[in-house]
């Protein structure tokens, strides 16, 4: 009776081991299919059509019935197909090691018992089932990248762009399931059930995992870095949108979405993604101060109580407006987050030449105009872009300028440094020599006696107003062959101390300004070509005759107002030369008792200022002449036989005249007596 009762026992025993290694073996082999797929096999595959191993390829760790079987060659005429050992666990409830199982399999002269699992050769595994031999063959997915690598214990080449992750035919051993279709496995395998000859799935996962990560951060961070600054802004607020939603990114041939990070099914392992590495994003620069404004490529702190120029990282930002605030220096770090600026404005800060750095504006490769009025600068700022084309140092401490320090500013066409502390003494004849395109120079309100030497060939305007100069000599405008305009107003200047070939032979020269200097006269040789003459505010009591008689095509506008012209200083050929093109003249604020000669000789003129003389009447024939006589008929074909003027503007108030005692002929020829101011009078 004992002994039949240790015999069932050992019955139940055995049929209970049998039901466990079931099991073990059905949950080993899909776990085992479910890692060669995440490495790009197909679904199913013949064994009489296999691939050929990889060379150079470590064949992966086998996964076998016993510690000691070897690796060995399968007959190539068994055929199977692996996937029908989907159902195999349906079909037979049992699997047994033990010796004398009917089913079992003979390969190389091994038996191997029904369902055991091995490697024959690297990428080949095999299954015996009911005594045959089923094999599944690794078949390499197809790759879409120029170069590919084969890391190591792998069956199949991977991209060696780190940026292709995202390509589809790189997949993610967390979409197996989902590429072939198994149901994950509702009972886990414990590590301890695995033999010991073969490597777990968590270290297997956990090492391609670490491979692909490590080798996708080597080389994806050079191209990444490019990426990121290239698209600047536009990049740095994806990331932050990624960041903040926790959303990955998809990739193509995916139907579902990654998460950042994964939780491996079978072990809860908190998992790296086989995709790229998340780009960490460039340090962005702290937010623009108070008083600040930003409107399309422009940035403008004016009167923002600032001490340092913002840290400001913009290379789309073309101009800056810094006006009115407290700015000490400038640093050579200064702009290098905004290089594509053209336009800076400083003025009215309190810079020092100390303070800026010796490079601070080297960086800036595209800058045009650049302004620093009223600071406390003492020098030019060196190192400056050859791209400027416009300089303002208005107001500052500049108390000399040497042949350098204008220098590599070919493009330069407008410099301003007026108010200043500047003379001959201290400019360098070669100062302006770098300047080829210079064509508008102001060095008003400084500290000139004369006209400065050097200047360029190229220049055309000229201001040198507020200065101290007293003479005009016949080589100061030697080599200004396209001079335009030259202000030589609130100066010291006699018409005896301007030289008599200083500027008459300038072929160019249209405009000259003389007003409040010291001149008594009007002076003498002026230009040939000019066309505007502006003489207010001087001690002039005398027009000479013929002054204006060399002039071609011929003055056009004389203002002589606020000087001491009487009636004997007016000749009757003062105006000679000038009765054809004269279109403004201003007498007012003078000491003129009567309307000179010669003004109803003037064809063009429109305006027309005696305003606050001593005038006490108007003759009928001293603005408007009734007729022409015989010779002016020939001299003007467009006004024959007319009494009409074109004067538009005349005025004659502040003077003595008596309204009532005029004649009606007096403004016969102005169009309008709208515009003939005669009143206030004075009283007498």
């Amino acid at each position: 009776m004992m002994q039949a009762t240790s015999i069932v026992s050992c019955f139940l025993l055995v049929s209970l081991c049998i039901e466990f290694s079931h099991s073990d073996a059905v949950a080993l082999l899909g776990r085992q299919r479910r890692r060669m797929r995440s490495r790009g096999l197909p679904r199913s595959s013949s064994a009489g059509h296999r691939a050929p191993a990889q060379p150079g390829m470590e064949p992966p760790a086998p996964i076998v019935a016993a510690p000691s079987v070897p690796l060995i060659n399968i007959d190539d005429g068994v055929m199977g197909v692996f996937d029908s050992l989907i159902g195999l666990a349906g079909q037979e409830s049992s699997y047994s090691i033990l010796p004398g199982k009917q089913g079992h399999c003979t390969a190389n002269g091994m038996i191997l018992y029904d369902k055991a699992v091995w490697s024959p050769k690297p990428c080949v595994t095999c299954l015996c089932s009911k005594g045959e031999v089923i094999c599944d063959t690794a078949v390499c997915h197809p790759l879409r990248c120029p170069s590919t690598i084969l890391p190591a214990g792998e069956c199949c080449p991977i991209c060696s762009d780190a940026a292709s992750s995202s390509d589809s035919s790189i997949i993610s051993l967390d979409d197996t399931s989902e590429l072939s279709g198994d149901v994950p496995e509702s009972t886990e395998l414990d590590n301890a059930n695995v033999l010991p000859s073969a490597r777990t799935h968590t270290e297997e996962d956990e090492l391609l995992r670490t491979e692909v990560v490590e080798f996708k951060e080597k080389e994806g961070h050079k191209k990444d870095e490019k990426k990121r600054k290239r698209k600047g802004k536009k990049h740095r607020q994806k990331h932050k949108a990624h960041r903040r939603e926790k959303q990955p990114i998809a990739r193509q041939g995916l139907a579902e979405e990654e998460t950042p990070y994964d939780i491996h099914e079978d072990d809860g392992t908190l998992r790296m993604p086989p995709h790229s590495p998340i780009p960490v994003p460039p340090i962005e620069a702290p937010p623009l101060p108070a008083g600040c404004s930003t409107l399309d490529t422009t940035v403008s702190c004016i009167n923002a109580k600032l001490t340092q120029i913002p840290p400001i990282s913009d290379p789309d930002l073309t101009s800056l407006d810094l006006t009115g605030n407290g700015i000490t220096a400038i640093s050579d770090e200064a702009f290098n987050g905004i290089p594509n600026l053209e336009w800076i404005d400083l003025s009215k800060n309190n810079i020092t030449s100390p303070g800026i750095g010796p490079s601070a504006f080297k960086v800036l490769k595209k800058l045009k105009r650049l302004y620093l009025d009223g600071n406390l600068l003492v020098h030019v700022p060196s190192e400056l872009p050859s791209t400027l084309e416009e300089i303002k140092i208005n107001d500052n401490h500049l108390h000399a300028i040497d042949e350098d320090s204008l220098k590599d500013l070919k493009n330069l066409v407008t410099l301003e440094l007026e108010g200043n502390k500047l003379s001959e003494a201290n400019v360098s004849p070669l100062a302006f020599s770098p300047l080829k395109s210079l064509s508008y120079l102001r060095l008003g309100r400084n500290k000139f006696r004369i006209i400065p030497q050097g200047l360029p060939v190229t220049l055309e305007e000229l201001y040198l107003e507020n200065n101290q100069i007293e003479e005009v000599s016949e080589i100061c405008f030697n080599h200004t062959r396209n001079i335009n305009v030259i202000v030589l107003k609130h100066n010291k200047l006699e018409e005896h101390r301007i030289a008599p070939l200083a500027w008459i032979n300038q072929g160019n020269l249209e405009s000259i300004d003389l007003s409040y200097n010291k001149l008594y006269h009007v002076p003498s040789y002026l230009p040939k070509s000019l066309l505007h003459l502006v003489l207010i505010g001087n001690q002039i009591d005398r027009i000479p005759g013929y002054v204006f008689g060399h002039m071609k095509p011929g003055l056009e506008y004389l203002y002589l107002s606020f000087n001491k012209l009487t009636d004997d200083g007016i000749d009757p050929v003062s105006f000679f030369g000038a009765y054809h093109s004269l279109r403004e003249l201003f007498l007012d604020h003078n000491e003129l008792k009567s309307v000179p000669f010669g003004i109803d000789e003037m064809r063009k003129l429109r305006f027309l200022r005696l305003n606050n003389n001593k005038i006490r009447t108007v003759p009928p024939e001293r603005i408007c002449r009734t007729q022409f006589g015989d010779d002016d008929v020939r001299e003007s074909s467009e006004e024959e036989e007319t009494a009409e003027s074109r004067l538009e503007h005349v005025h004659l108030e502040h003077n003595y005249i008596n309204t009532r005692q005029l004649s009606p002929h007096a403004f016969s020829c102005i169009r309008s007596y709208c515009s003939i101011v005669l009143k206030p009078q004075k009283i007498k």
